[in-house]
């Protein structure tokens, strides 16, 4: 058990950190919002460019496992969904939020750090294959379903459109598409780019780390915490272990397994958050949420851990 608070504590302390210099006043909001930008805008986008123009997509996208890892994430969406709708009596756009919360586990900034320090950064390719579709699934599903229900009267052109200006206004998922671009062509960069963006992207995690503690101290655990709760469950408990089930019923290798799981058992990211914001629904129960389940993951996760091969 020790080893395994080894690994994710680091992860953890740096968020602490960060929520700690917020906390005394050794940082401001705006210096806390700035770095968020620039890792979500700059750093991450590098990282996630290298990892897929890089990455082997015929040995790495392995549909089992994309399906027992995406399919579970639906499964999370409308579960969340329904059970705001039904068990909590929310109106049907906080529903809708409240599912993309369920939905978007936290792969890329707590995820990631975690595979890397339990595995080892060979063992990260799995976590990349999902990784890279995780932005446009995640977004696609709720920006399509709000503006769905958004809809009353506009024609399905208009809605469309609604959706990809959603998908191409988010940095990840234009380097993303521009990571997939470079790898499919085989078109090769410039060492001294290249090595550029490899140092970008050795930022992006603990810039993404710090700058998320600082976000979390801002928002007190407020809203209906029943309904927090729910959201904490779906994401460190119903998602990876659906995710776990199918992944062992496709006969997933270890690696594929890792990747899955600890890519499944993360809590809600920021992004959930932001998605609330942009549509100013159940915005405190999507903060609460990230809080309380980043908290909640430092035991969730270490259990994950010791029962993953």
């Amino acid at each position: 058990m020790l080893d395994i608070l080894n690994i994710i504590l680091p992860v953890f302390i740096l968020i602490g950190i960060g929520y700690a210099a917020r906390w005394v006043n050794l940082i401001t909001d705006a210096l806390v919002d700035a770095l968020m930008r620039f890792a979500i805008t700059f750093a991450v986008p590098a990282l996630l460019f290298q990892g897929i123009s890089k990455l082997d997509l015929s040995q790495n996208f392995d549909p089992a496992l994309l399906s027992s890892f995406y399919i579970a994430a639906a499964a999370s969406f409308c579960l969340g969904l329904l059970g705001a709708r039904f068990l909590f009596k929310r109106d049907i756009e906080d529903s809708i939020v409240i599912g993309f919360a369920c939905l978007f586990s936290n792969s890329l900034m707590l995820g990631l750090p975690i595979a890397e320090r339990a595995y080892g950064p060979e063992a990260l390719s799995g976590n990349f294959a999902i990784i890279s579709i995780h932005s446009l699934f995640a977004y696609s599903v709720g920006i399509t379903t709000m503006e769905i229900v958004r809809a009353r009267g506009k024609s399905v052109l208009q809605t469309l459109i609604t959706v990809l200006k959603g998908m191409v206004s988010n940095a990840l998922v234009v380097a993303i598409t521009c990571a997939f671009a470079v790898n499919l062509s085989g078109l090769q960069i410039p060492s001294a780019v290249d090595d550029s963006f490899d140092l970008l992207a050795r930022s992006a995690l603990p810039i993404a780390l710090f700058a998320i503690g600082g976000i979390l101290r801002r928002y007190r655990p407020e809203g209906d915490l029943r309904t927090i709760f729910f959201i904490c469950l779906m994401s460190l408990v119903f998602h990876p272990s659906l995710a776990y089930v199918l992944a062992q019923s496709m006969e997933l290798s270890t690696d594929s397994l890792r990747s899955v799981i600890t890519t499944a058992s993360m809590a809600p990211g920021v992004n959930a958050y932001l998605f609330a914001n942009i549509y100013g629904r159940a915005k405190r129960v999507a903060a609460s949420a990230v809080l309380v389940g980043t908290a909640m993951s430092i035991v969730s996760v270490s259990v994950w851990l010791v029962l993953l091969p």
